[in-house]
């Protein structure tokens, strides 16, 4: 993503893997997809829901078992075997003790939403979180050797995989099961191939004193990761203990389709930036660059989807989830105010994590997120799950630039060079959403042209603004980002 002529080979390597991951990320995206419609017509609200409670806490022992080893390993510049081996055992350890802690929290888990079919379901996803330690520093090992094709082809595999075995088992009557096997058959098959792909190290590991810089940083990273859990799942805690789970399904899905979008864009360049942005950190003019080019893309890739999905909230639940799950189409268009917040705050914390930050980052969301969860609670008591989505967005946008400015304070990257690549975006959705929603409700009885039609306007009004000088280099800095992924070193 760089523009740096000083390390030709990392940004080509940087280009390329970028490209790479979200040609993966759009293949995982799709059969996500694919798995929600189909799942959606073979599976009652109610499925997802209990799901979904038993991932919001089940999530936290996913989260103590990553420990934010993930981040401190790519940041670390040197890494023998001796060490790689301590990290594997460490892991390991953090694996046994998270997962045990899930299963031991099944009888509290139906307590909290009174609900006794949830302690079966813990203890079966409970061992994903062993699962997913082993197989961490093997994928981080891999993101450190910029090997981002390699995680590529081993995570459509095992996407296909579990949404195969997802779709079979709803299709002969599992039920709620099949949502288990989606993520269980999928981590499993990630674990067997990173495995063959790289071998967990057999060195005599080193003791655990020489571990506390990786675990110094990774517990500062996983205090933020909490929070930030915290603030992004607790909604459905509170959604789902207050009015049970078919709202909380059909909140559920809303936010599945939100997160279709996120994930295509937070997921693949956090991979890339993170560890490149860790390199660049001694060379400043290229760090700036990259940082330039990241927020230009993010921005462009975001902002005007999100305002085009809000636009088309309608008839697009119409069109993936079918009439049983209309009422997810408000709650959908107004979770895209938090989409866009999220794609761009990601941004924030590669700068904290890449610039040596993680303690301050901690401090920041300390501070913050108690004010996302109290918008929770807040909309929910105002307006339930629709008052919930709209507080939660507009808080996260408030958000955006003290979380930003706090990141940069002190260092050599400049206000200007992660505000002024949004602006323009921003100035362009609204049109997007105009044009998108105006055209869309003149087709409102028939969904597939309605969605059709309305995303033509909303892409009419991209081609227009291309007739502005700024919106053209705009585009031609995009293109010549995506070309640097097509040369040769």
């Amino acid at each position: 993503m760089t523009t740096t002529t000083a390390t030709p080979d990392l940004a080509h390597r940087a280009s390329r893997g970028t490209l790479m991951t979200v040609g993966a990320q759009w293949s995982r995206t799709a059969l996500q997809l694919v798995s929600t419609v189909v799942l959606a017509r073979l599976l009652a609200p109610a499925d997802f829901g209990l799901i979904a409670m038993v991932m919001a806490i089940v999530g936290v022992a996913d989260l103590i078992r990553e420990f934010g080893l993930s981040g401190a390993i790519v940041r670390l510049r040197e890494i023998d075997a001796g060490m790689w081996a301590a990290i594997h055992r460490f892991s390991l350890a953090l694996g046994i003790l998270a997962g045990g802690l899930a299963a031991a929290s099944a009888p509290l888990v139906a307590m909290l939403y009174g609900e006794e079919r949830l302690i079966a379901l813990t203890l079966a996803i409970a061992p994903l979180v062993l699962v997913n330690s082993v197989a961490m520093p093997l994928q981080a090992a891999l993101q450190r050797d910029l090997r981002f094709g390699t995680i590529a082809i081993v995570e459509i595999v095992a996407a296909v995989v579990g949404v195969a075995a997802a779709i079979t088992a709803a299709a002969l009557g599992a039920g709620v099961w099949s949502l288990v096997l989606l993520p269980g058959v999928s981590a499993l098959v990630r674990l067997v191939g990173f495995v063959i792909i790289r071998r967990p190290p057999l060195a005599h590991a080193r003791p655990w004193r020489e571990l506390r810089p990786v675990i110094g940083t990774g517990g500062s990273i996983f205090g933020v990761e909490l929070l930030n859990y915290a603030a992004r799942n607790l909604d459905n805690v509170l959604v789902g203990r207050a009015l049970g789970p078919a709202v909380l399904g059909v909140y559920t899905r809303a936010y599945a389709l939100l997160m279709l979008p996120i994930s295509q864009l937070n997921g693949p360049l956090a991979r890339v930036g993170l560890p490149v942005l860790s390199r660049l950190r001694d060379d400043e003019d290229a760090y700036r660059r990259y940082v330039r080019a990241a927020m230009l893309m993010i921005a462009y890739a975001a902002i005007p989807t999100f305002a085009l999905l809000a636009a088309l909230a309608g008839p697009l639940v119409l069109v993936l989830l079918g009439d049983a799950w209309t009422e997810a189409a408000p709650i959908f268009a107004l979770l895209a105010i938090a989409g866009a917040a999220q794609a761009l705050g990601n941004v924030s914390g590669w700068l904290y994590v890449s610039l040596g930050r993680a303690h301050r980052q901690l401090a920041y969301f300390a501070a913050t997120k108690p004010l996302v969860i109290a918008a929770f609670v807040v909309g929910l008591m105002w307006n339930g799950v629709h008052g919930l989505a709209l507080l939660y967005g507009l808080v996260s946008c408030a958000l955006l630039v003290p979380g930003f400015l706090l990141a940069i304070r002190g260092t050599f990257v400049t206000a200007a060079d992660v505000f002024l690549p949004v602006l323009r975006p921003v100035l362009l959705a609204p049109f997007a959403f105009a044009a998108a929603a105006a055209v869309s409700a003149l087709l409102d009885p028939t969904p597939f042209l309605a969605l059709g039609a309305g995303a033509l306007a909303g892409v009419a009004v991209f081609a227009a603004a291309l007739l502005i000088p700024a919106y053209r280099r705009d585009a031609a800095r995009i293109v010549h980002v995506i070309s640097r992924a097509r040369r040769t070193r």
